[in-house]
């Protein structure tokens, strides 16, 4: 699986996108076909603690799947993003 990372107004540094390889790579033991996940990370409004968004896009046949999550860090969104992702892709798989 391809993973791609933007962020916007932000530098990930390493041990981010070791956990954003770590968390989204295991995914792909509840769904085999995702061909590709993009990752969004975005600070919203500087003045609220929650401000840390992550977006996934999982790129799989039929419908692709996406989650947001909006925390107080970006491990922490990442974390909520691939458990719910985690839900979506064993549902789409008792479904095919």
């Amino acid at each position: 699986m391809k993973i791609t990372v933007q962020s916007m107004g932000l530098t990930p540094h390493e041990p981010l996108e070791e956990h954003i390889e770590k968390k989204l790579n295991k995914l792909s033991t509840y769904y085999d076909k995702i061909q590709e996940c993009k990752v969004f990370l975005k600070v919203e409004n500087a003045t609220e603690k929650q401000n840390k968004t992550a977006e996934i896009i999982l790129v799989v046949p039929g419908d692709d799947v996406v989650v947001k999550k909006t925390t107080t860090s970006f491990e922490e969104s990442l974390d909520q993003c691939a458990e719910t992702a985690k839900k979506l892709l064993i549902k789409k798989k008792e479904l095919s």
